[in-house]
């Protein structure tokens, strides 16, 4: 087996777990406050992190990267959009609102590339403002057809498209950095953690069932699994085509959402889903016709 499809193979397995394991999995943990689970997922996320650090040999990494207060400025705005994101999201699974993740997840792409627009300089082809322009007309007739603009759907896409405008400046290993990251919210956890015990609120073992325990154990895992399945494809494909996998996530959120935890979907959501389907169908074949040309060069 080629690199090239090795990573292919990465790619898929990253973004199956991220649209498909993770929505199940907190769906699992959803009678936990949100919160709460947040704080797990930190805790446990650095202990699985740690050995990662220095199996990888990144603890070099770290230490140069600890004492660079420039980095250390974006990691914490980067953490404060990570959390943001990952409490966005934990919420939305357990108020069923999966759906509305999903979309949040489609419209990324188009945020990156605004962002891009709007802070690197980038500039922004005819068909990629076309695609933007179809997107803002999905938000459009949503607030319009359901009453309210997809606040949920439009705050996943910013936080996560924030984030990754931050980690892009910084260019530091997405191991190294996720470290730092939780490494800066494990003292916040840790407190709210001691709060619970205080108030006899924790779920942890205490309020929940040993088979949610045992799950809020795992959060560790399910931050990092995929995060290094992401790794392995990024370092064996072009990140132009790794790009195109990412559609995958969304994709089998929005199957689970609808075949089977039976959310609700009516036409007008069918109307916004399919501009938004539209607008990425025109940025990926922008993107591929880019990539045709500079292959060609």
């Amino acid at each position: 087996m080629t690199e090239a499809r090795l990573g292919q193979f990465y790619a898929i397995f990253a973004f199956l777990f991220w649209g498909g394991i993770s929505p199940i999995y907190f769906k699992q943990v959803a009678l936990v406050e949100p919160i709460e689970v947040l704080i797990y997922r930190v805790i446990f996320s650095f202990l699985t992190l740690l050995p990662f650090l220095l199996f990888k040999k990144e603890l070099q990494s770290f230490l140069i990267t600890i004492v660079d207060l420039k980095k250390l400025k974006y990691l914490f705005f980067s953490t404060l959009f990570a959390s943001t994101n990952w409490l966005l999201f934990i919420w939305a699974i357990s108020n069923n609102m999966i759906l509305e993740a999903s979309l949040g997840y489609y419209i990324n792409p188009l945020i990156n590339v605004l962002l891009g627009f709007l802070f690197l300089k980038e500039r922004m082809s005819r068909n990629q403002n076309i695609a933007v322009a179809i997107a803002s007309l999905a938000v459009i007739y949503q607030f319009f057809a359901l009453g309210h603009i997809p606040i949920l759907s439009l705050a996943l896409a910013i936080t996560f498209g924030l984030y990754g405008l931050i980690r892009k400046k910084i260019n530091l290993g997405s191991i190294t950095g996720l470290f730092i990251e939780v490494l800066i919210l494990l003292p916040f956890s840790l407190m709210y953690l001691l709060y619970l015990l205080n108030t006899d609120g924790i779920a942890f073992i205490q309020n929940s069932s040993a088979y949610v325990s045992f799950m809020l154990t795992l959060t560790g895992l399910i931050t990092v699994i995929p995060l290094l399945l992401f790794n392995g494809a990024a370092t064996r494909m072009k990140l132009a085509t790794l790009g195109f996998f990412q559609y995958i996530g969304p994709t089998v959120a929005f199957l689970i959402a609808v075949f089977v935890y039976n959310e609700e979907f009516n036409f007008d959501k069918l109307v916004t889903f399919a501009l938004i389907w539209i607008a990425l169908l025109v940025f990926s074949l922008d993107s591929i016709n880019k990539i045709t040309i500079k292959n060609k060069n």
